[in-house]
C-alpha cells in the first residue's frame, strides 16, 4: 500500500519529471528490496538526472515542511 506522501511523490514523479510508470514500478521494487529510497534508486538506475534529483529532494521538503 502507497502512503499518502509516497502517491504524492509519484504523481509529482509522473506529472513534473515525465517519469513513466513502469520506472516507478521497478525503482519501488527496488526500494522494497532495500537498494535506497525511490528517488536515489530513479537516480541510481539513471532513470532521473541528478538535477531532477534535486528537484525531488526540493519538492519532499516543501511537502514536509507543510504537513
Amino acid at each position: 500500500m502507497v502512503s499518502g506522501r509516497d502517491a504524492r511523490l509519484i504523481r509529482f514523479l509522473q506529472e513534473e519529471l515525465a517519469v513513466s510508470a513502469a520506472s516507478i514500478e521497478m525503482a519501488l521494487r527496488r526500494e522494497d528490496s532495500g537498494q535506497g529510497p525511490l528517488p536515489i534508486v530513479l537516480w541510481r538506475y539513471g532513470l532521473i538526472s541528478l538535477d531532477e534529483l534535486d528537484r525531488v529532494f526540493a519538492w519532499l521538503d516543501t511537502v514536509d515542511a507543510s504537513g
